[in-house]
């Protein structure tokens, strides 16, 4: 009789342990569990909720896109691309060789696994190919993509046209304020590795060198750039130790997760990207 308890308690944990998995269903079809880490929230005609991985990925992927001088249109492309085939994650697996963000395959030459699971390389490289593409402007997102990738689900890519338009818009700076990342806790870094973090994630995305100190101030030439920069800034903060970021008269600390109007000694312009680091 001491054992029924026993077994209706295992059947309990076994059928709530399957309801986790099953309602944890990746975008891509698969199945994980979900992400414990903070979520990002970007408005911007459209609503999009990443965790603060897909976040920087998603990021890192416009800003590749930007420094290479390719319209917007590829931006979406790109994220759509990376929204199907990776979830916006950085795998290190995929069918048969692929790994990455695009789960580009290295016996297609590629590049090396190592080189592929770099972001900034997949990214490069994604646009490189898309580029090639005659017409690819014209193109629906999925017939784009497709031109790139050959899949074997041609039509993928569009489910992630919306989702990626709204990402595109607020990352490409056509969006004000448009990012918003909640990181509470204690900061993966501080100080000096916060810094170094930082200056270094800023200047190999962007191709642009930026100080090694706890404040990162960035000059730019208007409005747009500033909000390439200021969105890119919060979208990594939860890897890079980021506490605040001003632009435009508007502050985005990082447990409030909000950008906010500030006022006195604390206002920057239109001009200059001011970003600070936990000490």
């Amino acid at each position: 009789m001491k054992r029924k308890p026993i077994a209706i308690t295992a059947v309990v944990v076994l059928v709530a342990a399957l309801g986790l998995f099953f309602v944890s269903k990746s975008f891509t079809g698969g199945l994980k569990l979900p992400r414990l880490g903070p979520e990002c929230t970007v408005r911007a005609d459209g609503e999009v909720t990443l965790d603060s991985v897909q976040m920087a990925n998603a990021a890192t992927i416009s800003a590749v896109g930007m420094r290479r001088k390719m319209p917007e249109r590829a931006v979406v492309v790109a994220l759509a691309t990376a929204f199907q085939e990776s979830k916006l994650e950085n795998l290190d697996t995929g069918d048969r060789d692929s790994v990455g963000l695009f789960q580009q395959r290295p016996s297609q030459g590629w590049g090396t696994p190592e080189k592929i699971q770099d972001p900034r390389y997949a990214a490069d490289k994604f646009y490189s190919a898309l580029k090639k593409v005659k017409g690819w402007k014209k193109m629906r997102v999925t017939d784009a993509a497709q031109k790139v990738q050959r899949s074997a689900y041609p039509n993928a890519y569009e489910k992630w046209a919306d989702e990626s338009e709204v990402l595109a818009k607020a990352l490409t700076g056509r969006a004000t304020g448009a990012v918003e990342c909640a990181v509470s806790g204690k900061p993966t870094l501080r100080g000096a590795a916060a810094a170094t973090a930082l200056a270094q994630g800023f200047a190999l995305d962007w191709g642009v060198e930026a100080p090694n100190a706890a404040d990162l101030t960035v000059a730019v030439k208007d409005p747009s750039a500033g909000w390439q920069y200021a969105h890119w800034l919060v979208s990594h903060a939860e890897s890079t130790g980021l506490e605040r970021v001003r632009f435009a008269d508007r502050e985005w600390t990082a447990p409030d997760g909000k950008w906010q109007p500030v006022t006195g000694d604390r206002r920057v312009g239109n001009g200059t990207v001011v970003a600070e680091v936990f000490h």
